[in-house]
């Protein structure tokens, strides 16, 4: 059922159940061929030409949808889809709950049974294991690949799975030892407590790779692994105020181990240890590295204590057995970090290491993994019922 006021239209899904749309919101929402492109999926209504007082001539509720005609030189009419407009429905706001997409939330407990897959199934042409691979990845922030040729080429390959790989100062794909040809401290055998990476940039690389090719004359080197949103989450709980300082207070880092780069994040004050979403307010990212931590210089007097109780809070946290997974890769097997989720680091070693490796940017891989969710649902339909083979223009994610 659907009543047209002066501003909005309301549609009534029960009888104790409603969504209300503004006028203006449906008319720059119209997704007819005139109003947005078919195949770009990009908008074609000249937003800024709708009047803020525009009033449907009539408002209709169709088999397949809510029909509006709305004035012009020629009366145009939109049909929106009702699961598109209950999708949607911002007055009240619809929690789009999806359980299958929760995270995964683990500690050391994880070492029974981590998450991983093949090289075979990862590398598989129908790319059935290349969405099982990056699914494992989403759930629960890392996934192993076992069976990969111990080279860099085959590592590599891997890697260009999932999509191009970015660039950093440490070069594309990555093919070192401890020898400080980089002027960071993984080019050297020290330990390294759990951190992400790239603290520094103002966009954190996503997807990290990591691949032991050979570790001779010597011992050590275990990697660890830690999940910051399991962390955060107990965090939260025993330490409501401990969570909201390090959800406001922001970090400046740098990355200066290079004569020739000097990385600071933009703004240069840097961001939260943990940043959420601002319309759910679900922890999206963890960014920490205490190494990499600039002047604390912006603290307000009264905070100083504060912050500094809380990322000794955090700290023990991370640093506790019941967090701490930790795993001794060898030639052959494979790990996948989330960078926006997982911390990782290493124990000392001595000896002949060489490992290879690169980044994948969050965006390509969420792309990716879309589009293989597309592929492989066991339903693909558009809102009318019928099978698609393109990407309907009423996506719920567009």
């Amino acid at each position: 059922m659907a009543s047209m006021g002066d501003r909005k239209v309301a549609i009534g899904w029960d009888t104790r159940t409603w969504s209300r749309f503004h006028h203006i919101w449906l008319r720059d929402h119209c997704r007819c061929p005139k109003c947005f492109h078919p195949i770009t999926k990009q908008r074609l209504v000249n937003t800024f030409e709708i009047s803020p007082a525009i009033k449907p001539i009539h408002v209709q509720s169709k088999a397949d949808g809510l029909q509006v005609t709305w004035p012009d030189v020629e009366p145009h009419v939109s049909l929106y889809p009702w699961s598109w407009l209950q999708t949607n429905s911002y007055d009240p706001l619809v929690k789009r709950h999806d359980s299958s997409k929760e995270p995964v939330l683990w500690g050391a407990k994880i070492e029974k049974a981590p998450p991983s897959v093949t090289y075979e199934e990862a590398m598989t042409v129908d790319d059935r294991g290349l969405y099982k691979w990056l699914k494992k990845i989403d759930r629960f922030g890392f996934c192993l690949v076992s069976g990969v040729p111990p080279t860099a080429e085959a590592t590599e390959e891997l890697a260009k799975r999932i999509s191009f790989i970015r660039e950093t100062q440490y070069g594309k794909f990555w093919d070192f030892t401890a020898d400080l040809a980089k002027g960071d401290m993984a080019y050297t055998t020290l330990a390294l407590g759990a951190h992400t990476d790239n603290t520094y940039f103002t966009d954190p690389c996503g997807l990290q790779i990591f691949h032991l090719l050979s570790h001779t004359e010597g011992t050590g080197g275990a990697t660890l692994l830690v999940d910051g949103f399991y962390v955060a989450s107990i965090m939260k709980e025993l330490h409501p105020e401990v969570y909201e300082t390090l959800s406001r207070v922001s970090v400046p880092s740098h990355a200066a181990g290079e004569a020739s780069e000097f990385f600071r994040p933009s703004p240069a004050s840097g961001f939260p240890v943990l940043s959420h979403d601002n319309v759910t307010g679900e922890l999206t990212k963890v960014r920490w590295n205490n190494d990499d931590r600039s002047v604390m210089n912006a603290l307000e007097p009264s905070a100083v204590d504060e912050w500094y109780n809380a990322i000794r809070t955090w700290n023990r946290l991370i640093t506790s057995p019941d967090s701490e997974y930790w795993t001794q890769l060898t030639p052959g097997t494979v790990v996948v970090i989330n960078n926006h989720r997982v911390l990782h680091g290493r124990s000392a070693f001595d000896g002949n290491r060489r490992m290879c490796g690169a980044y994948i940017g969050m965006d390509e891989y969420r792309s990716k993994l879309a589009v293989l969710g597309e592929k492989f649902a066991k339903t693909r339909a558009s809102p009318s019922g019928l099978s698609i083979q393109e990407r309907s223009v009423w996506d719920p994610a567009l």
